[in-house]
């Protein structure tokens, strides 16, 4: 799946002169959580979170100073360089970048113009999708010999009972490397007579 399946294209943004103030009420009024900062090419220069603002907002005790602090200008909260993405990139190759930096948002970037962004919610959202979650459905889990042939022998399996395999997913077995975990969502609320199929062709579950 590519990112631009799933990336959000009406995206908010400011420009660096804006006031954390604007910044505040953008974020509220629109119930996001992320602002990407551009410039007059929307080009990508900075990005704003929420925890960003809410940081450098005062005090709500501190009431004579609150006026000023948010006057100021977002480019003096906003977090750069910026990581970006690009509308081709594969999904589950972006899921690495928020895991490994942590980030909660990543703007999507096309011939050096924002066109995009992508957040945890969309990656959440995908994985519930790639998964087959989304669909009433039963698992199976089975464990195989990890060389080749092995996924359409057990696919195989499943077909002969006439259900259809929502999605199917690789995990390793352990620590042996010579074992693989294929997990099977099947189109069915009554897996017992596929579980029983499976067992009777030497596979374990």
């Amino acid at each position: 799946m590519l990112v631009e399946h799933i990336m959000e294209t009406n995206v908010v943004t400011l420009p660096p002169t804006a006031t954390i103030e604007q910044a505040l009420k953008l974020l509220k009024e629109h119930k996001i959580r992320h602002i990407p900062i551009i410039d007059d090419e929307r080009r990508v220069i900075g990005i704003v979170s929420d925890r960003d603002v809410r940081d450098a907002s005062p005090s709500i005790f501190l009431e004579d100073e609150s006026s000023e602090v948010l006057k100021n200008e977002i480019r003096t909260i906003m977090s750069h360089p910026v990581v970006t993405v690009h509308p081709l990139d594969f999904v589950e190759e972006i899921a690495r970048i928020f895991y490994e930096k942590e980030f909660a948002a990543v703007p999507v970037v096309q011939n050096d113009e924002l066109v995009g962004i992508v957040t945890e919610k969309h990656m959440l959202y995908t994985f519930i999708q790639l998964t087959g979650t989304h669909v009433q459905s039963s698992q199976i889990e089975v464990k195989v010999p990890h060389k080749p042939g092995i996924l359409p022998k057990v696919a195989q399996i499943i077909g002969d009972h006439n259900v259809n395999i929502v999605s199917v997913l690789l995990y390793p077995y352990h620590e042996d490397p010579f074992y693989k975990v294929l997990v099977f969502r099947i189109e069915t609320m009554n897996p017992t007579p596929i579980v029983r199929s499976i067992r009777e062709a030497g596979f374990t579950l």
